[in-house]
This record gives structure tokens, sequence and C-alpha cells, in this order.
């Protein structure tokens, strides 16, 4: 009998992580029966504020940004949302990023401990460049793949945001060729609806990708690349979590090839 996946733990560095990068995932997920967790490194309290009068402190923000994450963890059914409650460096000069501070043997033990309370047996965090370079998003890959290979190896561990060739998106891990893409327009609504409540960032969103709404700002293509166990170069990953993904659609990342000129961005949904 094939096994099957019993529960698939994000571990992010800031709310809206998990919405952005997996958000129409956790949908399937959901969808397939799968418990679906969160465990979220900062409060977010460094990043912007979106213009809303009510927030005028970093603690005040960090109150919102608790709320945000757990208003989207329930438009996606997530099954928990665990914050560790480290302190988010504000944004410097020019848009400057920082990571937390934080013990990473600390780091590293409060996250198998999580592993292990909800018994993960896919988990799931940011890619090895840290997306577009954030040190906090590499210092939470870096210390969930730890977690797995040193403490929790029966486990397998993704990244997130990998790269799939032919497809343009400032949130590749340029170093993690995607193993599977996904497409998740069939579960869009829900991530859509996770988008939506996080209110502080979507001038951001919109703003990075200069585009008008929310809605057109959510990524419709989701990739993994897989560290743990590693995969032998030229083949796919042969666990559950691979294999749910492609009876849901997805295809090996080397086959969505180069974009064709002209062709609609399939990153983007149209209002």
């Amino acid at each position: 009998m094939t096994a099957l996946v019993q529960h698939v733990l994000f571990v992010g560095a800031h709310p809206d992580d998990e919405t952005v990068m997996v958000g129409g995932t956790f949908a399937l997920l959901k969808a397939r029966g799968v418990g679906t967790h969160v465990v979220c490194a900062t409060d977010g309290q460094g990043g912007e504020t979106g213009g809303l009068p009510e927030i005028t402190t970093r603690e005040m923000l960090a109150t919102v940004r608790r709320q945000e994450l757990r208003c989207a963890g329930n438009a996606l059914g997530l099954d928990s949302v665990t914050l560790l409650g480290y302190e988010d460096p504000v944004v410097g000069p020019d848009e400057t990023l920082f990571g937390f501070q934080a013990d990473e043997n600390t780091l590293v033990a409060q996250i198998v401990a999580q592993i292990r309370l909800i018994g993960a047996d896919v988990v799931l965090s940011h890619g090895s460049n840290g997306e577009y370079g954030h040190p906090a998003h590499v210092q939470v890959h870096q210390a969930t793949r730890r977690a797995v290979e040193q403490h929790a190896p029966d486990a397998v561990f993704y990244g997130v945001a990998a790269l799939v060739p032919g497809v343009e998106d400032r949130l590749w891990n340029r170093d993690d060729p995607a193993h599977l893409a996904l497409d998740i327009t069939p579960w869009i609504e829900r991530k859509h609806a996770a988008m939506l409540c996080h209110r502080t960032q979507h001038a951001l969103f919109m703003r990075r990708r200069a585009l008008q709404t929310v809605q057109q700002a959510t990524r419709t293509i989701e990739a993994f690349h897989r560290f743990w166990p590693p995969v032998p170069d030229g083949e796919l990953p042969d666990d559950p979590f691979a294999q749910l993904l492609l009876d849901a659609g997805a295809r090996p990342g080397a086959e969505w090839g180069p974009a064709r000129s002209g062709a609609p961005n399939p990153l983007e949904t149209r209002a």
C-alpha cells in the first residue's frame, strides 16, 4: 500500500510567507484531508504598516500581523499556527533587510519540537537563497534543514519557491531548481482569501510587481526542491508528497521550458 501524507509543516520567517509561497498547496492538502501546519519565527513587526492609521507603533504592528496570520490560517483551513515570537528587525534604508536575533541551536531545537509535536512527515521552508536574498529567510531555511537532517531524518524536507525554467519571478531561489511545480489555479480562491487577510502587506505585494490588485499579485505557480533526502541528478522525488503533487497536476520543473513570446504570465491571475 502506498504511504499517505499525514501532516505537512511550513516553517516561515514572517506572517504572509505561508500564503505567498504555499497558500495554494495548503488548500490542495486541505482538500485531500492532510493535516496542515505553520510555524512562524517572527511577528513581522519590522515590516510595512500598509498605511493603516490604527497602527502607530511597532508593537501594534506585531499584534496586527499576528491577527493577519491567524486570519490567513483560517482561510486556508490550517490545523495549527504557532508563532515563535522572535523580533523582526525594522527594514533599513533603501529597503535593506536583516535576519533576526536568535541562537541557532535554540531555533533548531524549537523547530524539532514542533516537527515532533505535529508528527510532520513533510517539512517545507524557504529556499537556500532566501528567495530574493532575505537574510531571515536564509536563517530559517538553514535552521529547518538542520532540524530535519540531524534530528528528524524520517521526514522529507522541501524548499519552496524553487526555480522554474522559463518563468520569471523575483521570488525564485536561483540555486534550487524545481523538482516539481504546481499550477494552483484550482485552489486559487482560498489563496486569494488568505492574501486578503494580510492587509498590512497589500501595498508591498502590488508595488513589487507593479500590479493594481492583490488578486493580480497572487502567484499561481508554487514550486518545490527536495533537499532531504537528496534527489539523484536527473531523477524526480518519489516520496508520498511528490506523488500527491503529481496526482494534482504538478509537472517536473524541467518540463516547463522557456517562456513563449507573448504568452500569458502563469504567475499572475487576472482581476
